[in-house]
């Protein structure tokens, strides 16, 4: 059974094996990935709307200076973004430009500027009208381009009037750097505390929602814990957690929320049952259960989750963009209504925890950070 409780890792056997070499093959397979070309911007006209993004990363500069690479710097640098968005987008669709930029089609960086560590903080603290900003920390094998335009999708999909803010630390960016992912993950500990605390502690800010995917909610967790040791109450206070995918250990994810304990408002966590992307990085580690992949239907699951006050949910029905299931998180609209019809049951709160499955048969426009609003607010 899928649990939080320590489980005894099995022995691989052959069909885990093809199992494992298959999501392996299906990633390896993926398009070609953007070059850092797309972070230059371009006068290119016809498109819809403008958004604003904020980005903060501990990464190197890349070897042409235009973008950031894999290298881990010992500082952070801030960048203000504004991206085009085509009057065809489609939620969760990221619209990549294919050579010459062309904003009635494409998301296209219409400018970029270096800042300083006080402006980013500045505008970072801008909130929506309901108090909330917004923060996405991206997972394993990303690049800072592919989590720009990520949140580009998110911010273009969720129209909130504050400016979301990216945190990129050095994922390597390739398959083949799962561990050394892992390590970064470890570096970037005390730069994410960082930025959790100066966005939280601006004046105006009611509610941070730090939305995580993948290898990035084992560094939110981390972030959170290091939080905790500190004693800074205040800033968990104010903080809204979603973690999608989490690729984390279970019995790891279980030691870390006995070291945070319960948040004010409680921790979300979607998992799917099927995700093969969390199966192979199981299979790396030993045939440990994963935190994404719980089964919500094991009533050890559903009891950890009343015992820490979290949700779990599971998005299996969700209708994944990758072939491996793990990008889920992008169509999280899908799962709106059902989501506020689960706060507005009779006797139902948003403080409500415990483990649930959403049948995704409707569909709305929204996002992660408009998702994590209705949590809270039920609106």
């Amino acid at each position: 059974m899928n649990r939080l409780l320590p489980t005894k890792p099995g022995r691989p056997n052959l069909r885990k094996i093809a199992i494992v070499c298959a999501a392996i093959s299906q990633l390896a397979a993926c398009a070609t990935r953007p070059t850092d070309a797309v972070l230059q911007p371009s006068s290119a006209a016809g498109g819809e709307r403008q958004i604003a993004l904020l980005t903060a990363t501990n990464r190197t500069k890349d070897a042409g200076g235009q973008g950031f690479a894999s290298g881990r710097s010992p500082s952070m640098a801030f960048e203000e973004y504004t991206i085009s968005v085509p009057p065809t987008h489609e939620p969760s669709k990221i619209e990549w430009s294919k050579g010459k930029p062309n904003a009635k089609r494409d998301l296209v960086v219409t400018k970029r500027t270096a800042i300083d560590r006080q402006k980013f903080v500045t505008l970072a603290g801008t909130p929506d009208p309901d108090g909330s900003v917004g923060l996405f920390v991206h997972g394993y094998n990303y690049s800072y381009q592919e989590g720009l335009f990520r949140l580009a999708q998110i911010a273009a999909d969720a129209k909130t009037g504050a400016t979301p803010v990216l945190f990129s630390w050095p994922s390597e960016a390739a398959l083949t750097g799962y561990v050394a992912d892992r390590d970064a993950v470890l570096f970037s500990r005390d730069d994410l505390v960082t930025v959790i605390t100066e966005m939280s502690r601006q004046p105006k800010v009611k509610k941070l929602v730090v939305f995580g995917h993948s290898m990035g909610c084992f560094l939110i967790m981390e972030a959170l814990r290091q939080i905790k040791l500190q004693g800074h109450d205040d800033v968990l206070n104010k903080l809204v957690v979603i973690l999608a995918a989490p690729d984390i250990d279970a019995d790891v994810f279980r030691k870390q929320l006995a070291v945070i304990g319960p948040l004010k408002t409680p921790l979300t966590l979607f998992v799917a049952k099927d995700d093969k992307a969390l199966r192979v990085s199981s299979f790396l580690g030993g045939e440990r259960q994963r935190a994404g992949r719980l089964d919500v239907d094991d009533p050890i699951v559903e009891e950890a989750a009343a015992r820490y006050r979290i949700k779990v949910i599971d998005i299996t029905s969700v209708k994944a963009d990758d072939r491996l299931g793990h990008d889920r998180y992008a169509n999280l609209a899908a799962i709106g209504p059902q989501l506020v019809s689960l706060d507005k049951r009779e006797g139902a709160t948003s403080a409500e925890t415990g483990a649930f499955v959403f049948d995704a048969a409707a569909s709305v426009v929204s996002s992660p950070f408009r998702l994590a609003r209705r949590v809270v607010t039920g609106q």
